[in-house]
């Protein structure tokens, strides 16, 4: 890597490379896909287990791969193929960065396309469309929506030209400055709507004990798979994203604190977003288990029937645009840096990786349209596919093999300065990771694909 790209992906203050993994961490699966996977299993038992693999997994894998990232001070396809010859083994640990960038890819390609539904409801609701509209009118304005094939596309390339443009700007330039602003935009935006859903609904402990008060009678290896899936997807780990971030880690920056700190926000906004969306639902005696449309229908009807509904419907679709905006960037990032690193200049690489996300988020896109009828898998949607393949597969088997990688392949020395937590800190990180996260991630993985999800 040159001392150009090395400035230009290096963070300069701690607290802009904190915001950067929390707005990789936090966006929409807190906001878009918690609530709904939430509603269709179960609620309580669904948030519980989902927890619980943030920390029992998620926190040592996430730690392991910006500490992998850091090891190596280059993108996650070099920095593997690099710490694997110095600590004797195989280059061929490098496939799972190429696992990973394929894993990237597919996400930030249904992630453009649910991006663009929220931009389109933001600029709807600003221009007044959805006030004073029933709730037959507003559903069917998402199916209308979802039917169109030239609007879905429009939007959803709108947003990935937004993405790039940030991307080819770099680290400094782009993505640290549109963080440094957005990610406490996002806290303040959720946090006040929460406030105003308390203000105007009467849901709110209905909700909170649907979501707090365990009931465990819908447990299945589905349902466990789900919530060990999403909280890969939650926290960005899995798919190398987090490498390339490490990579660039300020010096003095601590792993461990960090990754508890993402984690404990991880889970806290999506309990926020469950709790002001189900207080909706619960308020207007609607069913939880709506699928993706939930965001979409629930709660446009709701705001219908507040005084200045439509600013605050503008204002929650424009929190899921910023929230899916800084996950996009963070994970366009890596896959441009890997190119990079290739030789590419970042303008071509960044435009080649977005066309290709492009390009795939079309099937998405369009499967509720032209495509409707194409269902490869046991019924499900191309959309379902394409959401659920990278979510629920492809990051809790690439945060095995970082995993594997980590706490079983690096060089012990390489390691321990890089996690940078001490004896006592890094025994615990390596005995968590090698005894715990990977034995349960493996059976959890195993069982899942045995039930058929």
């Amino acid at each position: 890597m040159s001392g150009a790209d090395s400035e230009q992906r290096s963070w300069r203050s701690g607290l802009s490379f904190v915001l950067a993994i929390t707005g990789a961490a936090v966006g929409l699966g807190n906001i878009w896909r918690f609530p709904y996977m939430a509603g269709e299993h179960g609620g309580s038992a669904f948030l519980l287990l989902y927890a619980c693999f943030v920390l029992c997994l998620g926190l040592p894998i996430m730690a392991a791969e910006i500490m992998i990232g850091r090891a190596g001070g280059r993108a996650p396809l070099q920095s593997l193929r690099l710490l694997a010859a110095h600590g004797g083994g195989s280059t061929r640990w490098g496939g799972i960065a190429l696992w990973g960038g394929a894993t990237l890819l597919l996400v930030l390609s249904f992630y453009s396309v649910v991006a663009g539904w929220a931009l389109d409801y933001t600029l709807q609701a600003f221009s007044g469309r959805l006030a004073d509209r029933s709730p037959e009118a507003i559903g069917a304005a998402f199916d209308a929506l979802l039917a169109d094939p030239w609007r879905v596309t429009a939007d959803h390339t709108l947003f990935m030209i937004m993405t790039l443009g940030v991307v080819v700007a770099g680290v400094r330039r782009g993505i640290a400055r549109l963080n440094n602003w957005l990610v406490p935009l996002l806290y303040g935006l959720l946090v006040a709507l929460v406030i105003m859903v308390a203000i105007m609904t009467d849901g709110v402990m209905p909700a909170l004990r649907w979501l707090l008060t365990p009931d465990f009678s819908r447990l299945d290896g589905g349902v466990v798979l789900n919530a060990m899936g999403h909280a890969f997807f939650t926290l960005a780990t899995g798919a190398c994203a987090l490498m390339a971030y490490g990579a660039g880690m300020p010096a003095r920056q601590r792993i461990l604190p960090l990754v508890f700190t993402v984690a404990v926000l991880d889970v806290l906004v999506a309990l926020l977003a469950g709790v002001a969306i189900f207080a909706v639902v619960f308020d207007q005696g609607m069913e939880v288990a709506q699928g993706p449309g939930l965001v979409f229908v629930t709660l446009p009807i709701a705001f219908a029937q507040w005084p200045g509904g439509a600013l605050w419907l503008g204002a929650f679709m424009g929190v899921l645009v910023v929230a899916t905006w800084t996950s996009s960037i963070n994970m366009a990032e890596p896959l441009v840096a890997m190119l990079e690193d290739a030789g590419w200049s970042r303008r071509r690489a960044a435009w080649l990786i977005g066309g290709t996300a492009w390009a795939l988020g079309l099937l998405s896109a369009l499967s509720f349209s032209v495509l409707a009828g194409v269902r490869p898998l046991e019924g499900m949607s191309l959309f379902d596919v394409m959401t659920a393949l990278p979510t629920d597969i492809m990051m809790p088997i690439g945060g095995l093999l970082i995993a594997l990688f980590a706490a079983w392949r690096l060089d012990r020395d390489q390691a321990f300065h890089a996690l940078a937590a001490g004896p006592s800190g890094f025994a615990v990180w390596r005995g968590m990771t090698r005894f715990s996260a990977i034995p349960l991630l493996a059976v959890v993985l195993v069982a899942g694909l045995l039930s058929g999800g």
